[in-house]
């Protein structure tokens, strides 16, 4: 009797053996059961075995051993890429380790808004839970952090999203933000029109920062930046109120006064000619293709159009601007009476 059960004990044995290779070889192909996309980190130096643990006291693999097995069998189990993984409802464990050891990080994404200042820059990056800081809170330094000291920052990153792995920290996002600028830069001053009354790429990143502020809509890009370069060529003062707002600093509450306009400083636009010294904004690329490939026009003056759509009329002599003007204002006038009567 002995001598059947005996070899009857390790068909079983080897029958169950067996059973659960091939349990462990289909769970490879099997998708794994989440509900939402599950973020998991792979720090530097950690198992493959650790790894395998983690995920499944996630529940996200059910059967770790043979994870673990078949990626050593493979030998991918040394080549899995450290970082931050996103894992995707559906994907099956054998996805999931190509996928980790081709190192498919989750790239988060950050954007530089065109028109923002610096300082609203580096407050999005402090508000970002995805970059790791580094910058001190009271204005840094940062193109010392940048290498390039004595630049002044304003105006020298490139409105853009962008997009990074987990751990990148705010001085890299920036220096990637401010080589995109300077390539931009350079092309666009290499490529520009001849004649422009501006003397460096500087100057035109200078320009292309009012152009920013002053518009709302790209198809006046190039005449807004026409009607600025019209004005700086015949030595008439820029008058741009968002040179003024920026001078004023957190002294602007929203709106300009009289006195304001009046009051000199190296923004004041109304009171001296030429540029301001700095960059008032981060203007985007499409702003600074527009400056450096204006309209050519004779207008020197603009005010808001009536249509109320961010458009603006356009006058080449003061007469004609007086009357674009005191069109608006009634059209301002007859809307608001209509809104008092609701």
């Amino acid at each position: 009797m002995w001598r059947y059960l005996v070899p009857l004990c390790l068909l079983l044995l080897g029958a169950a053996a067996a059973g659960l290779v091939w349990v462990g070889a289909r769970s490879l192909d099997e998708p794994v059961r989440l509900a939402a996309p599950v973020r998991f980190k792979v720090a530097p130096g950690t198992s493959f075995a650790r790894i395998a643990a983690e995920l499944a006291a996630q529940g996200v693999i059910a059967h770790p051993r043979a994870w673990v097995l078949f990626a050593r069998l493979r030998n991918l189990a040394p080549a899995v890429k450290a970082g931050e993984y996103e894992i995707q409802p559906g994907i099956t464990p054998r996805e999931l380790l190509t996928k980790m050891v081709n190192g498919q990080v989750l790239l988060h994404s950050f954007t530089i808004v065109d028109g923002w200042t610096v300082r609203e820059l580096l407050e999005a990056l402090r508000r970002n839970p995805d970059i790791t800081l580094t910058l001190a809170d009271k204005t840094p330094n940062v193109m010392e952090k940048l290498g390039v000291p004595g630049l002044e920052s304003e105006g020298q990153f490139l409105p853009e999203t962008y997009r990074f792995i987990a751990g990148t920290t705010d001085v890299e996002l920036l220096r990637v933000a401010h080589a995109a600028l300077v390539k931009e830069l350079e092309s666009d001053w290499t490529d520009r029109d001849p004649g422009l009354p501006l003397q460096n790429s500087r100057e035109l990143l200078i320009m292309a920062s009012i152009v920013e502020k002053e518009s709302g809509l790209p198809q006046e890009l190039k005449i807004i930046a026409g009607l600025y370069l019209h004005r700086l060529s015949i030595g008439m003062r820029l008058q741009a109120d968002p040179t003024v707002i920026y001078g004023m600093g957190d002294r602007y509450d929203g709106d300009i006064r009289t006195v304001d306009l009046r009051t000199d400083g190296p923004y004041n636009s109304y009171t001296r000619a030429g540029l301001p010294p700095t960059p008032i904004a981060l203007a985007g690329a499409a702003v600074i293709r527009a400056t450096a490939h204006p309209e050519k026009t004779d207008a020197i003056y603009f005010v808001a159009s009536p249509k109320g759509d961010g458009s603006h009329v356009f006058s080449a002599t003061l007469q004609e601007h007086n009357a674009a003007v005191a069109s608006y204002v009634a059209h301002q006038r007859r809307k608001s009476v209509g809104d008092g009567a609701r």
